[in-house]
């Protein structure tokens, strides 16, 4: 079986299935086609799957790198840094705000620089803000400002997923999108359980009562070389993947992309929002549990939100082929309602083991919702062309669905920015996070409402398709 590898200047074709295959200089690969199945049996599948690979451990990096400051801010403190509780919340939001915005061009990023250069340059921009990391936080007097920066640089990990997904939906024949991607998304969500898990360990290790706090960075560093190796010596830039714009621009005329966006908020922004800010949750509920010691509560235990959200998230998926996307979200959506509400009523008991049983049903029902919301997508582009087969249509169906999901997904992540903003100002206001979990639940049964309303049931504006 041929691989695309090039060591010489001239053109390789590859023989047998794969002779339309041509690789040029700088692992460019001509004629790739998915969509055949003997040359995706014969040689497509192994490529894709090589490349699918390496891009799932640079997009993990990438979500740790997006998500380290959750755990560094609750260390600081501990560190001798004098943090205000809203500088705090602005360190662990302003990486998803930069994220968010990131993913908008790293989606195009692929088709123009291709993607395997594309992963070798976004896995070493990684190294930036580690590094960083590594050095402000040694010295308590760091200002504020610099803090913040190099927190905001944290953000390049969050653009990751949107050029890592755009990547990866050039290699697999559309029959095999749904697991490549599903797998490529859970790779990468659960770096954030990964990093809350492994620094405050690796931070802790060595004389008793020192925090090295800045390994938080330079641990990173060797993994994130790795990355950019194997990116540069076994992935392939597909002259095939090209940007659709127009794609682009007609999905985000579609009403429904942004009532999806606005569903994805709720899902994805709830899980990665919560995952960000829950480390500081648990220090600012329960502080007996949040001293740094190998064996305490939050070190052990602060990790498993993010790991079963991201757990969760393919069985969401998997659970809305079968009973229906919209049912999924609205069980979803529901589950969420009902975990917050528990949350707030068994608050003042200040058990931290109900604290994190409510907390672990919230992280389940946002990793399900992602999964429901975004099998969603596809379904509902497809029964808006079916809706509108006879009108006339510059662009497929199928081309405003995968340009949707990756604006939705980024539109989504900013969730990630506001739910600690929001916890932050009930925090200031009332002294406590009620309110915003009360604000939390009409959120969520508003987005329950919606999904009812607009896709449990059958409508002409979707042919009659229930999603």
């Amino acid at each position: 079986m041929a691989t695309p590898t090039s060591t010489t200047p001239e053109s390789t074709t590859l023989p047998s299935s794969a002779s339309s295959l041509v690789v040029r200089p700088g692992r460019w690969v001509d004629g790739w086609d998915a969509e055949d199945p003997a040359f995706w049996q014969s040689t497509g599948r192994r490529i894709a799957r090589r490349n699918l690979g390496w891009s799932i451990f640079a997009e993990f990096l990438g979500f740790i790198v997006w998500q380290l400051w959750s755990i560094v801010v609750v260390m600081l403190p501990s560190a001798g840094f004098a943090l205000a509780s809203g500088e705090q919340f602005w360190l662990i939001s302003l990486p998803s705000l930069v994220g968010a915005t990131l993913r908008f061009p790293y989606t195009f990023a692929v088709a123009r620089f291709g993607g395997r250069n594309w992963t070798i340059v976004s896995a070493g921009l990684l190294l930036v803000p580690t590094i960083l990391l590594g050095i402000v936080v040694q010295n308590p007097d760091t200002p504020f400002g610099v803090l913040l920066l190099v927190a905001a640089l944290a953000g390049v990990g969050g653009g990751n997923f949107a050029s890592s997904m755009a990547n990866i939906t050039y290699f697999f024949p559309q029959r095999e999108k749904g697991w490549a991607l599903g797998l490529n998304a859970a790779g990468g969500n659960i770096g954030t359980s990964v990093a809350q898990l492994l620094v405050p360990i690796v931070v802790t290790l060595g004389a008793a009562g020192t925090l090295n706090i800045q390994l938080a960075g330079w641990m990173w560093v060797p993994l994130i070389l790795v990355a950019m190796w194997g990116a540069w010596r076994f992935m392939d830039n597909l002259s095939t993947a090209k940007a659709d714009v127009a794609g682009a621009a007609a999905a985000l005329r579609e009403p429904h992309l942004w009532l999806m966006a606005l569903l994805y908020i709720g899902t994805f922004g709830s899980f990665i929002g919560f995952a960000s800010v829950f480390p500081k949750l648990i220090a600012d509920q329960f502080p007996a549990f949040s001293t740094f010691q190998v064996g305490s509560a939050s070190l052990t235990l602060a990790f498993l939100g993010a790991l079963v959200g991201s757990v969760a998230r393919p069985y969401g998926g998997r659970l809305a082929d079968r009973i229906g996307g919209a049912r999924m979200t609205i069980a979803a959506f529901a589950l969420m309602i009902a975990a917050t509400l528990a949350l707030i009523l068994t608050l003042p008991l200040g058990s931290f083991w109900i604290f994190l049983a409510c907390f672990l049903v919230l992280f389940l029902a946002t990793g399900i919702g992602n999964g429901a919301t975004y099998r969603m997508i596809p379904s509902i582009f497809a029964a808006r062309g079916a809706a509108t087969a006879g009108e006339a249509h510059s662009v497929g169906t199928q081309r405003k669905a995968s340009a949707a999901l990756g604006l939705i997904s980024a539109i989504g992540a900013y969730g990630g920015f506001v739910i600690p903003q929001v916890l932050n100002a009930s925090q200031a206001a009332t002294g406590g996070y009620t309110l915003a979990f009360w604000g939390f639940i009409a959120l969520y049964a508003a987005l329950l409402a919606i999904t009812a309303l607009v896709y449990a049931v059958p409508r002409a504006s979707l042919a009659r398709h229930r999603i």
